[in-house]
C-alpha cells in the first residue's frame, strides 16, 4: 500500500506531533516546507510497516493505529490513531490520522495495550549498521562524475573545474582514512529495502562535508560498492528513518 492513497494527515497533525517530539524536523533553508523531514518520515514509515504486517485494524474497520518509531520526552513510543476517512468514496485516503499519542492517551479512545503494534524493523542484520574497517570501498567514479543527477549535487566550484576527478579522488582517499580511523563517522540510512551507509565527502572545504556518499555492503560482505552521491538534506532524510543521525557531520 502506498502511504498517499492510505493515510491523510491535517498539517495541525504533523505541528502537533514535532511538539511532542521535541525534535526539529524542518531544513534551515528558507523555502524548506515545515517538518518536511517528518512528513517524509511517516510516509515512509507507514509503508514499512504495511510491509512487515504491523498496521492494526479493527475488526469493523472503525480505527487503525500504527506505531510511529518516535518517543516522547519521556522516551514513551508515540502511536498514530487513524479513523476511516469521511470522503474516501470521492477518490480520497482511506484513512485521516485522528491523533498522535502514548499509550496513554490512546486510552481515552478505549485502545487496550494489545491493540498497540510493534515498530518497523530495521535491524535484521545489525552488522550493517557498522562500517566494516577491513572492506575496501569500491568507487563508481563515472556513473557519479557524468551521471547529470550525480554532478548537480556537487558544489558549484568543484562540478565546473576541470580538475573535478583529482579533487573528487582526493576527498574519497581522505574520507576512507578518517572513517577507518573512527568507523562511527559512517550513518546507516534506509532506501528501498536495503541497508546502506553515509559517508562524508569534503570536496570545498576540508572540514565541511558538501555530499555524502553512499556505499552498500556486497552479498559476500568482502567489499562496499560506492555508487551514488546524496545532497546532506536528501542524507539526512534517509537516514533519519533508522534513528536520529548523531554524527557531527550530519546534522540540520
Amino acid at each position: 500500500m502506498k502511504y498517499s492513497e492510505d493515510v491523510y494527515c491535517p498539517f495541525g497533525g504533523f505541528r502537533h506531533l514535532s511538539n511532542i517530539t521535541d525534535e526539529n524536523w524542518t531544513f534551515k533553508e528558507g523555502n524548506s516546507k515545515e517538518n518536511g523531514i517528518l512528513i517524509n518520515y511517516i510516509r515512509h514509515t507507514y509503508e514499512k510497516l504495511d510491509r512487515e504486517n504491523k498496521i492494526f485494524i479493527s475488526e469493523d474497520k472503525s480505527y487503525s493505529i500504527f506505531n510511529t518509531g518516535l518517543f516522547n520526552a519521556y522516551y514513551q513510543p508515540i502511536y498514530a490513531y487513524l479513523v476511516p476517512n469521511k470522503r474516501a468514496n470521492e477518490g480520497k485516503a482511506t484513512w485521516v490520522i485522528d491523533k498522535f499519542g502514548t499509550s496513554y492517551d490512546l486510552m481515552g479512545n478505549g485502545i487496550s495495550n494489545y491493540e498497540l503494534p510493534e515498530r518497523a524493523n530495521y535491524f535484521e542484520e545489525p552488522s550493517l549498521l557498522i562500517f566494516d574497517t577491513n572492506c575496501q570501498i569500491n568507487i563508481q567514479f563515472e556513473h557519479i562524475l557524468k551521471d547529470p543527477k550525480n554532478v548537480e549535487r556537487l558544489p558549484d566550484e568543484v562540478k565546473n573545474s576541470p580538475y573535478l576527478i583529482n579533487i573528487f579522488t582526493g576527498a574519497v582517499q581522505t574520507m576512507i582514512n578518517q572513517v577507518t580511523a573512527n568507523y562511527k563517522l559512517a550513518v546507516p540510512q534506509f532506501y528501498k529495502g536495503r541497508i546502506q551507509l553515509l559517508l562524508p565527502l569534503c570536496l570545498s572545504n576540508k572540514k565541511k562535508p558538501d555530499v555524502a556518499l553512499v556505499v552498500t555492503k556486497t552479498s559476500d560482505g568482502k567489499f562496499y560498492q560506492g555508487h551514488t552521491c546524496l545532497t546532506m538534506n536528501m542524507a539526512y532524510n534517509n537516514s533519519r528513518l533508522i534513528a536520529k543521525p548523531e554524527s557531527n557531520w550530519l546534522k540540520i
